[in-house]
């Protein structure tokens, strides 16, 4: 019979190693927790808990800032638009860079290194604001649904980790593919789709992530409110009550209004939240993996 192997024993510098790190991963936990509970208990606080400050729970629970929140029209009306976006937009995002990435994947394409070095160029410089508005403006784009969706149709990041994603795929594959008399986009279809799938699931909740998140094209672009998203208009929420502070002394009413943002940032946040843990695992699959090169 074999002996068994005698395992041993921490040091005292591993033991106050190990230490130091549950402390400071305690210190982190907390320091990310605690806002997004505050957020989350002040949310269901009237207005005269607010008033009086933090406190663990609140003293009077009431869910009246949901029901003002959730009866209000223009809200499902903005998450409705950024629902459209999202799913729109990742969908959209992940098809161009593809279309693009698989191309680029053939060291045989001819002028590839021309491509190449001309399109990592859109990465480090870009037109600016006010040539990008105009761009915009020509294209009509703007108060149009798809300035959300036209101008992030391609992101060459995303492109250069599924080119390398696409690198790894077996040669042996496409090989077999064409003696078989498939197309070039047949075999793009059938074969090398279906094998990155992490990769393309990784750069869609990245992108999905971006447009849910994303106000900042909207307050550039778009005057017509039917058209907010729901970022959007959580931010012009928390602008007009920020106004509103300027000239009106601090009162209840007030108070409550703020109970009423901080319930429409959870309702904002939640459907992330929830989707999050399902899709987590293909953000290091698919980042990893596309990483690397032959």
């Amino acid at each position: 019979m074999s002996e068994k192997k005698k395992v041993k024993p921490k040091s005292t510098g591993d033991k106050v190693f190990d230490t130091v790190n549950v402390v400071l991963l305690l210190v982190f936990t907390t320091l990310i927790v605690v806002p997004v509970y505050n957020v989350v208990i002040s949310s269901f606080a009237s207005g005269t808990d607010l008033a009086s400050g933090f406190g663990i729970f609140p003293r009077r629970f009431t869910i009246g800032n949901y029901t003002n929140i959730l009866s209000e029209s223009n809200l499902w009306q903005a998450f409705g638009v950024s629902v459209a976006k999202t799913v729109i937009g990742a969908v959209t995002h992940v098809l161009f860079c593809a279309l693009m990435a698989y191309p680029m994947s053939k060291m045989y394409l001819k002028g590839r290194k021309f491509y190449v070095t001309l399109a990592m160029i859109t990465m480090y410089f870009g037109g600016g604001m006010i040539p990008s508005f105009l761009l915009i403006k020509s294209l009509g784009l703007l108060n149009s649904f798809w300035v959300y969706i036209i101008p992030a149709l391609l992101s060459y990041f995303d492109v250069i980790l599924l080119f390398n994603f696409f690198r790894n795929i077996p040669a042996s594959l496409e090989e077999s593919a064409k003696i078989d008399g498939a197309s070039e986009f047949q075999i793009f279809r059938k074969i090398t789709l279906p094998l990155s799938r992490s990769a393309l699931l990784t750069i869609g909740l990245f992108t999905a992530v971006g447009q849910w998140n994303d106000f900042y094209t909207a307050l550039l672009y778009i005057n017509n409110a039917s058209l907010w998203p729901l970022q959007y208009f959580v931010y012009k929420i928390i602008a007009q009550q920020n106004l509103t502070n300027l000239h009106v002394a601090l009162s209840s009413t007030l108070i409550s209004n703020q109970g009423s943002i901080l319930a429409t940032v959870v309702v904002t946040a939640l459907p992330i939240i929830i989707a999050y843990p399902f899709l987590q695992k293909y953000f290091v699959s698919g980042m990893t993996i596309g990483a690397v090169k032959e």
